[in-house]
């Protein structure tokens, strides 16, 4: 496993987050308990130290699960991320960034989770009904209290984000320290403005959707044939990959994997690892197979020129994941 530091945290993370949206129940590529347990065992096996899930996550069972699966293992050294926003279950409060709904719902995930602190603590997505000032307070507050000890944002404009940055400067707030973004080979809409502003302000960038939920995993005309594509499946690789250049990425990430000698998916983390911008991706998979061939990732070591040739075929595309 390599490392390396959080944003300007001086926390020391691995390079790959093990993302946990597929722990709980609700959908039938889920991991139970016991699966998830084994999948988080290996990862610590492999020096995995940094976990990202959210109180949203198959209605707080993620955290739950994630809090007892590292409640065997050495916490002063695991780095554990969340996140508030969206609702864990319907009704008035639940979701949003007011002051009740981050105090409560932090209360929530800290008890799923078995933790008295949550090491980055992020919002979720933007809240247009609540004006940035009140949450960062109760976001501030948190960390006075001891209960967070980073905070964290989550897809949104680089506008709102530069604001929400200034706003904590110019009231005394603690700031940011990282941006979980939508960032990929076939997803690159991030360069424009976010990636160079987390740099500039000394912010780590974890992104989000790193093989694009599965489209730079395997060959674009396969992609129907998995059960993760099925129209049905709310997390089924977005149509958007496939234009304005996608179609073309991937087939030259497939070319590249070829003469590589490695997995698509290990060659498109390959182009993350060595990406300036970012610090560890959050790779979400439900098979110990797959953790291991991300791991492996970390070998690849892309030349300059072929960078260039998988990023050429890129063109502008709409937004995708602010919502």
């Amino acid at each position: 496993m390599e490392y390396t530091t959080l944003g300007e945290t001086g926390v020391e993370v691995s390079r790959i987050c093990l993302g946990c949206m597929s722990f709980g129940r609700g959908e039938p590529w889920m991991l139970d308990d016991e699966e998830a347990t084994d999948l988080i065992d290996r990862a610590i096996d492999l020096g995995v130290n940094f976990f990202d899930t959210a109180n949203a996550y198959s209605g707080g069972e993620s955290e739950r699960i994630l809090g007892n699966a590292l409640a065997g293992h050495d916490r002063d050294e695991q780095v554990v991320a969340t996140k508030v926003f969206f609702p864990v279950e319907e009704g008035p409060n639940r979701s949003g960034l007011s002051r009740k709904t981050v105090e409560q719902e932090l209360d929530a995930s800290l008890g799923r989770l078995g933790m008295d602190t949550i090491d980055l603590y992020q919002i979720h997505r933007w809240d247009d009904d609540t004006p940035i000032e009140t949450t960062l307070r109760a976001l501030d507050d948190a960390v006075r209290r001891g209960k967070v000890r980073y905070l964290g944002a989550s897809s949104m404009w680089a506008y709102q984000f530069a604001d929400a940055l200034h706003a904590s400067d110019r009231l005394g707030l603690d700031r940011f320290a990282t941006m979980q973004d939508h960032y990929n080979l076939a997803y690159r809409e991030e360069e424009r403005e976010m990636l160079p502003l987390c740099q500039q302000e000394g912010v780590g960038v974890i992104p989000w959707g790193p093989l694009g939920q599965g489209y730079l995993a395997r060959p674009h005309e396969q992609l129907e044939t998995t059960t993760r594509a099925d129209p049905s499946n709310v997390h089924n690789p977005t149509p958007e990959y496939g234009a304005a250049g996608g179609e073309e990425v991937n087939e030259r990430v497939e070319e590249l994997a070829e003469e590589y000698g490695v997995t698509m998916a290990q060659l498109a983390l390959a182009w993350l690892f060595q990406n300036e911008f970012v610090d560890a991706p959050i790779v979400g998979t439900t098979s110990v197979e797959h953790l291991e061939q991300a791991v492996e990732a970390l070998d690849v070591d892309l030349s300059a020129s072929d960078v260039e040739y998988l990023e050429a075929p890129y063109e502008p595309k709409p937004v995708i994941g602010h919502d």
